[in-house]
C-alpha cells in the first residue's frame, strides 16, 4: 500500500514546477523547449542534464539519472520518498494527512522518530554535562585543543559522565523503554550489570545527518582508557559507511570543493578557522557510500589526511573510490605537521589557504609516492619506475586527457614526451594481446544485441507517444500495451494508454511516482527520453513510425510463437490471425494525419 494516494502525490508535484525547483540547485539554459545544465549527479564539462517543463521531468543523457520533481530531491538531497514529499508539500503549502500512511509505514516512521528523539535527548544531556562541574575535565580538554565556546556550541559538543549507567538512568526517567534504548545503540545490557551506557567518561561529538538530526555519537576517552575514540554501533539511523561528520554544515558552503579529513577535531578546527567545507569519515576508511554521498554536493574533494604513512595509504585508497563516483581529487600537503588541526595552530588559516591553492593533482601524487619504491640513481630502477608510470597512464581512457598527463609527467620526471608516449602505447598493445577482443559469434551475443535493439524501439515508441499524443490514434490501431516485451515497459504503456483514454492527454511525471525504487524511476525516465532522429518530412516520419511498429509487433508474435503450448488451439488461431494482420500492416501506408 503506497504511503500517499496518487491524487495527493499528483497535487504536490503539480504545485512544485520542476523548472523552479531544479533551478534552485542547477544553473539552466533554455534551448528550444528544454533547459540544459551541468548534471549535479556526475562530473561533466558539457551540459547533458535536461529539464523538460512540458513533461515535468529531468533526464541526464550522460549518466542516466532521471525522474520527476520528487525523484530530484531524493537524489540531490539524499532524501527518502517521505522526506521529499514533506519538503515539497511544505514548499507548496500542501497538508499531508496522517491517514495517508499505511499501518506498517506508520510504525516504521514512528520508530525512526522515537530513535531520533532518544538521540536528541542524549545529545542535550551530554551538552549540559560538559558545562557542569562533572564535565570540567572534558571542557578543559576542548579548551586545550583551542576550541572556543561558540565552536563547542556550534558542534553540540558534550560529555558522558564517569558513571557507566548515568545516561541509562536519565533516559529511563524520561520514560524511554529498554528496548528502544538498546535499539538506539546508546545502552547495552547484560545479566550482571543490567543496562549500562555505551559511552562513559568521554568527550562527546554528536553525529548529525544532512538534515541536522542527531543519528549517533563519537566519544574521546578522558584519560588512558581504550579505545581512544569510540563510535555508535550500527543502528536503524546510523550507518558509518554512508554518513560523514560535518556534512550537515559543509553542504551549504560556497567553496567550490569539500575538504575531506580523517577525524572530528580536524573538521572542527577547520570550521573554526573559517573553512566551512570540511568533513570527515566516521572512524572508517572512505567507502563508495561516502563517495556517492559526497558526489551529491560537490565534484571536487581535497584530501587533507594525516601526513604520516597511514594517512598517505588512506589517501591512495580514497583517490580511486572518489574517481569512481565522478569526483576529482587533490591532495593537500600539510608537512611538516601531522594534520590540519596541528597545521592551523602552528601556521594559521592564511597559510592553510595557500596549501589549498597549491593542492597536488591526485594522479601526480600517486606517481610521487610510487617514486619512493624505486632507486632512480640505478638505470634498472629508473626503467622499472617509467614502466609503472606508463601502465598507470593507461587508466586514462580519453586520448586528450591521457596526452595531457603524459606531457605533465614527462616534464616533471625528465622523460622525453615521445618516449613516454611510445611506452604507454607499447603497454596498451600488450594489454590488448593479453585480453584479446573476440568478435561475437552467433548465439547469446547476437541475441543480447537484438534484445537491446528491441528495447530501444519500444522506448522510441513511448517517447513518440508523449511528444505527440495525436499518434495514439495511429499507433493504437496496431500496438497494445501487451506488445511491449519488458514488464516495466508494459506497465508504463498501459498507464499512458489509460491516461490518454481518460483525459485526452498524458502525464509522464505522474507515472514515475507509481514506482518506488530509484532504478525503476531512472529506467522509466529513460523511456521518455529515447533519441529520436530529426525527421524533417512527413514521409520520413511515417516511414520511421511504421518500421518501429512492425518491428515491435513482429517481436511479440515471435515470442508468443516460441512459448505457445501446442495444445492451445485458441492461442494458435489468434497467432495465425496476428501474423496475417502483420503481413497486411507491412503493405500498408501509415499516415499521421
Amino acid at each position: 500500500m503506497p504511503l500517499y494516494s496518487e491524487d495527493l502525490i499528483e497535487e504536490v508535484c503539480s504545485k512544485n514546477d520542476i523548472l523552479d525547483v531544479v533551478s534552485g540547485y542547477v544553473k539552466l539554459q533554455k534551448k528550444g523547449s528544454v533547459y540544459f545544465g551541468l548534471c549535479p549527479f556526475h562530473s561533466e564539462k558539457s551540459p547533458s542534464f535536461a529539464v523538460t517543463p512540458s513533461r515535468q521531468m529531468y533526464y541526464c543523457f550522460g549518466c542516466g539519472a532521471g525522474g520527476n520533481v520528487i525523484t530530484f530531491l531524493m537524489e540531490y538531497e539524499n532524501f527518502s520518498f517521505v522526506e521529499s514529499m514533506q519538503a515539497l508539500a511544505k514548499r507548496a503549502g500542501v497538508a499531508l494527512p496522517e491517514r495517508e500512511y499505511s499501518a506498517q509505514m506508520r510504525r516504521e516512521a514512528d520508530r525512526r522518530q522515537q530513535l531520533l528523539d532518544v538521540n536528541k535527548e542524549a545529545g542535550k544531556y551530554y551538552y549540559m554535562l560538559l558545562r557542569s562541574p562533572n564535565g570540567q575535565a572534558a571542557y578543559e580538554y576542548f579548551k586545550k585543543r583551542g576550541l572556543s565556546d561558540d565552536t563547542m556550541k556550534k558542534f553540540g559538543l558534550g560529555y558522558a559522565d564517569k558513571y557507566s549507567d548515568d545516561l541509562y538512568r536519565y533516559l529511563k526517567q524520561k520514560g524511554y523503554s529498554d528496548e528502544l534504548l538498546r535499539d538506539s545503540g546508546l545502552v547495552s545490557y547484560d545479566e550482571r550489570r543490567g543496562g549500562h551506557d555505551k559511552f562513559w567518561n568521554r568527550a562527546m561529538f554528536p553525529i548529525m545527518n544532512v538534515h541536522h538530526k542527531v543519528i549517533g555519537f563519537g566519544g574521546r576517552v578522558m584519560g588512558d582508557g581504550e579505545p581512544k575514540y569510540l563510535n555508535s554501533p550500527e543502528t536503524a539511523l546510523f550507518d558509518k559507511s554512508r554518513n560523514l561528520y560535518g556534512l550537515n554544515l559543509a553542504r551549504t558552503t560556497k567553496e567550490p570543493q569539500l575538504l575531506l579529513c580523517e577525524g572530528y577535531m580536524d573538521v572542527i578546527a577547520l570550521h573554526q578557522a573559517g573553512f566551512d567545507n570540511a568533513v570527515a569519515s566516521l572512524g572508517t576508511s572512505l567507502t563508495s557510500g561516502h563517495a556517492n554521498l559526497l558526489s551529491r554536493y560537490t565534484k571536487e574533494v581535497y584530501l587533507t589526511f594525516d601526513s604520516d604513512a597511514a594517512g598517505v595509504k588512506a589517501a591512495l585508497r580514497a583517490i580511486p573510490i572518489l574517481g569512481e563516483a565522478g569526483i576529482t581529487a587533490k591532495v593537500i600537503d600539510m608537512s611538516p605537521y601531522k594534520d590540519p588541526d596541528e597545521f592551523i595552530k602552528a601556521l594559521g588559516a592564511k597559510e592553510y589557504r595557500e596549501r589549498i591553492l597549491k593542492a597536488e593533482n591526485s594522479f601526480l601524487f600517486e606517481i610521487r609516492i610510487l617514486e619512493k619504491n624505486y632507486d632512480l640513481s640505478d638505470p634498472e630502477g629508473k626503467t622499472s619506475f617509467y614502466n609503472e608510470i606508463a601502465k598507470k597512464l593507461l587508466g586514462f581512457t580519453e586520448e586528450l586527457e591521457r596526452e595531457n598527463y603524459i606531457e605533465a609527467v614527462a616534464a616533471k620526471y625528465q622523460i622525453g614526451f615521445e618516449n613516454l608516449r611510445k611506452l604507454v602505447h607499447h603497454f596498451g598493445v600488450m594489454a590488448d594481446h593479453l585480453v584479446p577482443r573476440q568478435k561475437p559469434k552467433s548465439g547469446i551475443h547476437e541475441k543480447k544485441k537484438k534484445e537491446d535493439g528491441m528495447k530501444q524501439s519500444q522506448k522510441l515508441l513511448l517517447t513518440w507517444l508523449i511528444e505527440d499524443t495525436r499518434l495514439f490514434s495511429v499507433i493504437g490501431r496496431y500496438i497494445t500495451p501487451e506488445d511491449f516485451s519488458e514488464e516495466i515497459y508494459r506497465k508504463v504503456a498501459a498507464e499512458l494508454y489509460a491516461q490518454f483514454e481518460t483525459d485526452g492527454e498524458v502525464n509522464p511525471a505522474k507515472i514515475i511516482s507509481m514506482f518506488q525504487s530509484e532504478e525503476e524511476q531512472r529506467e522509466i525516465a529513460s523511456l521518455f527520453h529515447a533519441h529520436i532522429e530529426h525527421l524533417e518530412t512527413k514521409d520520413s516520419i511515417e516511414k520511421a513510425l511504421k518500421e518501429t511498429i512492425v518491428r515491435i509487433k513482429r517481436n511479440r508474435i515471435d515470442y508468443r510463437s516460441k512459448n505457445l503450448n501446442p495444445t492451445d488451439l485458441l492461442g494458435l488461431q489468434k497467432l495465425l490471425e496476428d501474423r496475417r494482420k502483420l503481413e497486411q500492416l507491412e503493405k500498408l501506408h501509415i499516415s499521421i494525419e
